[in-house]
Order: structure tokens, then C-alpha cells, then sequence
């Protein structure tokens, strides 16, 4: 059995440790809340600019324009991946699955090219042979419009230079608190079928009415469709922030429940040993002092008591 100094050191170790995981997981809780607001706040707006997108579709017999094209011209398309990965680890196996979707990918098609969002990816396919852009470089906590905007202007410059036919973006999805998915999403070319128009409630009368765009259509949709690709790397950022934030959250809970369990362990095996000391402190008193009094000096032997006696005239009788 561990000494007592032993194990006492232990417990002040898992107590530091219970700490630190219980202020990440508030730490991670305030963030994932913070991401929510954000994104709840921006959400409608982007939303508008998908309905007139469709709109804009749907009053137009037949769309032709480069944020639609397929390329279908073109022998072998050249596809970019965005992956969006953390910036920190202790998230369970957040980063693995990210990994791992990127990787399933990458070997469908040979050539394609990775735009890495989070040192997490960047480290693991830095070690490999793999097209990375070197000067992608973003970080993954804290998401923001501005930094959604600079990675918007990158992919859509290398779509519109021919540079890549198709962009992807992989990012994880917070389905539920308990359920995290790894998905893939088309960004660009845009797939005029995605964008379904239907008038709202009240405003059938006015579906079919003529609406003019100015100064074209091609023209707004130059100016909506990055504002939209721009929308869609926002949500899936944060989205990947939520989801990372909670894989830490799961993972510090669990890490604080075995934290307590191992406490509770420790302090009944602290309490044991300290018993024991006392109790051998004690055999070690005891023993001591029966070992002292057999080793003395023999005591002397008391002679028993008589009683003497004397008669009327003072002479002595003695005990019969």
C-alpha cells in the first residue's frame, strides 16, 4: 500500500485537476452561448438574401452565370475543401472526425486542395503530401463576419479564375447537445434546385408581378452571391465553434466525474493507511512498555503482615 505522504500528494494533484476541468467547461459553456446569440442575430438577414436569390430564379426563364456554372466542360475538376478543424485539443474526437471526412475526400479526388481552418488540421496534413495553401491561415475560435468575409473573397477568386471548379466546405454540425455530425457542403458552383421559391403566406396574389432588377440580374446576383457563400461560411463556422465547444464541454464533464471518483478512491485509501499508522503506533507503545518491564530489575517480595499482641501486664503474646 501507497504511504500516506504518497497519497496525499495524489489527491492534491486530481484537486488541481478537478478545478481546471470544471473551469473549462464553464469557460466552454459561456462561449458556445456567446457563438449562439451571434449567430441568431445575423441568421435572418442572410436569409433574405437567400429568398431573393430564388427569386430571382424564378423569374428567370433560363439563368446563365458564373456563380451556377458546372463546368461540364471540363475534363477533370480541380475541387478545394475548406476544413474546419480547432485550434485546441481536449475536445474528444472532435478533430478526429474532421480528420478523418477530410481524408475520405481527399482520396476521391487526388488533386484537390485544402484551404485548413484550425491548427489542429493544419499540424496532422502539414506532415503530409498534401496540396495545402501555406497562407491560409485562420483560426477557428471566435468567429466573425469579417474573417468569414476574407475566406469568401479567397474561395470565390480562385473559383472565378478557374483556379478550382469546386469548392467544399467540411465542418461539424451540433445536432443535438449529446449528437455531433461531420458534414460536407457544396459552396460553389450554387445548384439552382437548392434554392426553392415559394410565396409567403398572403402574398400569392403578387407572385407572379414583374419585378425589375437594376441595373440586371446578373448584376445583383454578382453583388448577393458572395454575401451568401459569405452567410453559409459564417453559420459553418460557428457551427463548428458550438460543436467544438460542446465535444469540450462532454469531455471536461466526464473528465470531473472520474476526477470525483478518483477522489473518493483516494480519501479511503489515505484513510486506511492513516489508520493503520496509528494503529501500528500504538502496537509499538504498547509492546515498548511490556518489553521494558520484562527486562527490569525483580522486584522485592513483601513479607505478609503479622499482628503482635500484648498482654494486661505488657508481655508479649505471640500468634498462635
Amino acid at each position: 500500500m501507497a504511504g500516506i505522504t504518497e497519497i496525499r500528494t495524489r489527491i492534491d494533484s486530481v484537486q488541481q485537476t478537478l478545478k481546471i476541468t470544471n473551469a473549462m467547461y464553464l469557460i466552454s459553456s459561456s462561449k458556445l452561448r456567446k457563438a449562439r446569440q451571434q449567430l441568431a442575430h445575423v441568421q435572418p438577414f442572410y436569409e433574405r438574401i437567400r429568398e431573393t436569390i430564388a427569386d430571382i430564379l424564378h423569374r428567370s426563364d433560363e439563368m446563365q452565370h458564373v456563380y451556377f456554372d458546372k463546368r461540364e466542360k471540363v475534363a477533370e475538376h480541380k475541387v478545394g475543401y475548406i476544413v474546419i478543424s480547432g485550434d485546441k485539443g481536449l475536445a474528444g474526437a472532435y478533430n478526429h472526425n474532421i480528420l478523418h471526412l477530410t481524408e475520405e475526400q481527399m482520396a476521391q479526388h487526388p488533386n484537390s486542395m485544402l484551404f485548413v481552418v484550425g491548427q489542429m488540421g493544419r499540424s496532422y496534413f502539414s506532415g503530409k503530401n498534401v496540396n495545402l495553401d501555406r497562407d491560409f491561415l485562420f483560426a477557428a475560435q471566435d468567429p466573425t463576419l469579417s474573417r468569414a468575409d476574407d475566406i469568401c473573397e479567397v474561395c470565390i477568386q480562385n473559383f472565378r479564375d478557374g483556379t478550382l471548379d469546386e469548392i467544399y466546405v467540411i465542418y461539424t454540425e451540433m445536432v443535438t447537445p449529446l449528437r455531433l455530425e461531420t458534414r460536407i457542403q457544396k459552396l460553389l458552383p450554387l445548384d439552382i434546385d437548392s434554392f426553392s421559391w415559394a410565396p409567403k403566406p398572403g402574398e400569392e396574389a403578387l407572385g407572379n408581378r414583374k419585378v425589375t432588377y437594376v441595373p440586371s440580374q446578373e448584376q445583383v446576383l454578382n453583388h448577393l452571391v458572395p454575401g451568401y457563400v459569405q452567410g453559409i461560411l459564417f453559420g459553418t463556422l460557428v457551427e463548428s465553434f458550438c460543436a467544438e465547444q460542446n465535444a469540450r464541454m462532454t469531455a471536461m464533464d466526464s473528465s470531473s466525474t472520474n476526477a470525483r471518483e478518483m477522489l473518493k478512491d483516494l480519501s479511503l485509501r489515505y484513510n486506511r493507511a492513516r489508520q493503520a499508522a496509528i494503529t501500528q503506533e500504538i502496537t509499538e507503545i504498547v509492546g515498548g512498555a511490556q518489553r521494558k518491564d520484562d527486562d527490569g530489575p525483580p522486584r522485592p517480595k513483601l513479607n505478609p503482615t503479622r499482628t503482635v499482641r500484648f498482654s494486661a501486664d505488657g508481655n508479649r503474646i505471640d500468634n498462635q
